[in-house]
């Protein structure tokens, strides 16, 4: 079974998951680029962005999710097109007549096991003197991901989940080192963020949305409800809330800006 994503539901956490797009968005010192373009671009509430920074830039916005691109349409003055980021990043691909000035991607890259392998297509995409910049989850060994895996390896989950879209990163050094062979000036770095939630569930809604999707969306009637239960009764237990209600849940994210030679 193929998975849809739900604008709303990862829009709940908007502030949240913006704030690394501004943190990578602010070591990009292009001045007025011409051509920008967001890989995954989501619902566009950061594409926006984007917009907002670069006034006279012509800037798409492009996301394999249909649901997700009929909700960034609202946004005017931004070119938005649902395509898969690996077809967009062929050699033969035709859809921007002009290299790339700006090329940004926030959370998306995870989602293509080989993206590593993607990563120079896309820098080949950028034109001399062009900026790339990206940002990938890197907390996959926190309990929010573990116990989603742990999980869904047990019967009666595991045949109904096998094979459904998992996200993983490398490393900061692995894209730092891919970045300088490639012949880039490369900026890479960590920061863990310290979220405060509060809900029945927060932690549970945080990854319903995101990574906990294609697995949950892949289970029949029935079984999803049972793993469900399961699983929020595992993250109450991973992430206590404490006398006001409140869960802090620590979300390490791993963020590269590489500027193409001229």
């Amino acid at each position: 079974m193929s998975h849809t994503w739900d604008p709303d539901r990862y829009l709940a956490y908007a502030d949240e998951r913006g704030r690394p797009f501004v943190d990578l968005l602010a070591r990009v010192p292009a001045e007025t680029p011409r051509v920008v373009v967001d890989l995954g671009c989501g619902p566009g509430n950061l594409t926006s962005l984007l917009a907002d920074r670069w006034p006279g830039a012509d800037i798409t916005g492009i996301d394999s999710s249909a649901e997700m691109i009929a909700a960034a349409r609202d946004i005017g003055g931004i070119t938005w097109e649902v395509a898969d980021l690996r077809d967009w990043a062929r050699p033969d691909a035709v859809t921007l007549v002009s290299p790339v000035d700006v090329l940004v991607s926030n959370a998306t890259l995870q989602w293509l096991p080989d993206h590593l392998e993607v990563l120079p297509r896309l820098v080949d995409r950028v034109a001399p003197g062009g900026w790339f910049a990206f940002q990938v989850p890197g907390n996959f060994g926190e309990p929010s991901h573990t116990l989603r895996t742990d999980i869904a390896e047990r019967a009666p989950y595991a045949e109904h989940v096998r094979g459904v879209a998992v996200p993983a990163s490398h490393e900061p050094d692995d894209y730092a080192r891919l970045l300088l062979d490639l012949g880039c000036e490369v900026d890479v770095w960590e920061t863990t963020y310290l979220h405060v939630l509060t809900g029945a569930d927060p932690v549970f809604d945080w990854v319903s949305g995101t990574g906990a999707r294609p697995t949950i969306q892949a289970l029949p009637d029935g079984l999803r409800e049972d793993f469900e239960d399961e699983f929020r009764a595992l993250l109450r237990r991973a992430y206590p809330a404490d006398a006001s209600g409140r869960v802090v849940m620590p979300f390490r994210r791993i963020f590269a800006v590489a500027r193409k030679a001229p």
